[in-house]
């Protein structure tokens, strides 16, 4: 295929999920030009975010360079892996029984690793008043999903053969496991695989992204009122 020619915009804040995209651009060497979209302010209601991803959450890319030629928007951390990798040919094997290899794990970590590692973060950091069956409950969950990714990495390098984007998906929420409550030697395997990813220098350059903007949101009472209890918005 031909090369990118223009910037694929990318609307990010330096978390987990948005990690997941500019490791990947990084790693694609594709051209793009970050939109920081600052969660904790409330940037992320706004009307012409909301036109792009329309569930008030960041990474959304709009490749001017879609399908066709014509410029498409693309929302959904996962969806947005899937769609470039599609599209440069690269960490998203083309063959069916490779890709679903690679799709499981994807779906592995949007339904199950991401959800629970930030459910252990509030739970752990930010409530309130401390819920102790709370923060058992999903400090244990992500110890369990650990422990999946620690059996599935014991005879392979990466979790779906080759690199490829479920690795990339997954690498960004293992990072912060101490705020889970977790201990990667707990995990030989896991740790030998977080260690070998971080390594790379894609990797590195992308977790990089908007690096000065990221804080501890424990004294950011306001981001909290932002970020935490919301509700539909008319």
């Amino acid at each position: 295929m031909a090369a990118q020619t223009k910037p694929i915009e990318l609307y990010y804040w330096p978390t987990p999920n948005g990690w997941k995209i500019s490791v990947m651009l990084e790693e694609l060497g594709a051209p793009y030009e970050v939109k920081f979209v600052n969660i904790g302010r409330g940037e992320q209601f706004e009307p012409s975010f909301l036109q792009i991803a329309p569930n008030n959450r960041m990474p959304a890319i709009i490749d001017p360079e879609g399908p066709d030629g014509a410029p498409i928007s693309v929302f959904e951390s996962g969806a947005i892996l899937q769609y470039l990798g599609r599209k440069f040919g690269r960490f998203y094997p083309a063959d069916e029984r490779l890709r679903v290899e690679v799709d499981q794990w994807l779906m592995w970590q949007m339904g199950g690793l991401g959800p629970m590692c930030g459910q252990a973060h509030h739970f752990r950091q930010y409530a309130p008043e401390q819920v102790p069956y709370a923060v058992e409950r999903y400090t244990n969950e992500v110890n369990r999903l650990y422990g999946v990714m620690n059996k599935r990495l014991a005879d392979r390098d990466f979790l779906a053969g080759d690199y490829s984007i479920a690795d990339i998906a997954c690498v960004g929420w293992v990072r912060p496991y101490k705020n889970q409550g977790q201990k990667l030697e707990d995990f030989p395997d896991l740790k030998r695989w977080f260690e070998t990813i971080m390594a790379r220098p894609a990797v590195e350059r992308g977790m990089a992204v908007g690096q000065e903007y990221r804080r501890n949101l424990a004294d950011d009472k306001e981001a909290q009122k932002v970020l935490f209890g919301q509700k539909a918005r008319s």
